[in-house]
């Protein structure tokens, strides 16, 4: 199937509520990366340092595929819990991505943005986060979205708090509230990719993947390629997406 092919079928089956350019929305969770290093004899830094590249393979091959939006969960709200070494270490991973990657982004046309809390961000990671945002802004290509600090529920809340007094809201004004932004908000998601094995949300982009085609892989992160990028959203296009509505052969 061709990009153009796939952008319009994708457009053409994506529910109504959003009134800005339909986009193909792929979001995923990459998770197995401290069992990947496990596995391996290997500090579970490392595995997400491995992390790091499958992006760069899955962000380089998406376009190709016809996605132009990808949202990663990259550390959510509930990760504090972690032992305090790991979670140093991942934000630290994190900030050394952003500062490396963001003159390719320019080049290619990758437009940062980061979703979620910044205020319990350290210093130096808010920093890289806001230079990357700004540098990119005016890229078109594809827009990667990580959700840093995030909660689906956290955000869902605060959203409903802002409104309680609103006899009535739209589905795109409260999708804009959640991105807290004044722009258009993202679509909803189409494809959710979650590897390692488990097949859950984890409190992940709950109002967006209302409707999302689920895809889980045993797969670890680090060794997801742009390969099994390919097969996830072949299986994508070969599902029927009826969003409640009969099959177009059973309405007839």
């Amino acid at each position: 199937m061709t990009q153009s092919n796939s952008r319009n079928d994708v457009s053409r089956r994506k529910p109504q509520g959003y009134s800005q350019k339909a986009k193909f929305h792929v979001a995923i969770v990459p998770d197995g990366n401290g069992r990947w290093a496990r596995a391996r004899g290997l500090p579970r830094e490392s595995g997400h340092g491995a992390g790091v590249e499958a992006v760069r393979r899955v962000v380089a091959r998406a376009p190709a595929l016809g996605i132009d939006m990808l949202t990663f969960f990259a550390f959510s709200s509930a990760n504090w819990e972690r032992p305090h070494a790991e979670v140093r270490g991942i934000l630290r991973v994190l900030e050394q991505y952003l500062q490396q990657d963001v003159r390719g982004w320019t080049e290619s046309g990758v437009r940062l943005r980061v979703l979620g809390r910044r205020d319990r961000l350290p210093g130096d990671l808010r920093a890289a986060v806001e230079s990357a945002e700004q540098a990119t802004s005016r890229c078109e290509r594809l827009e990667l979205r990580l959700a840093l600090d995030y909660s689906a529920r956290e955000a869902i809340l605060r959203s409903a708090c802002r409104l309680y007094t609103a006899l009535e809201i739209s589905p795109d004004a409260f999708a804009r509230l959640l991105d807290g932004t004044d722009t258009p908000p993202a679509p909803n998601v189409d494809l959710l990719i979650r590897t390692g094995g488990e097949q859950r949300l984890s409190d992940f982009l709950l109002w967006e993947c209302a409707y999302a085609e689920l895809f889980f892989t045993e797969r670890a992160w680090p060794d997801f390629t742009a390969a099994d990028l390919d097969a996830a959203v072949a299986e994508f296009h070969r599902r029927e997406r009826r969003f409640g509505r009969v099959p177009d052969a059973a309405a007839g």
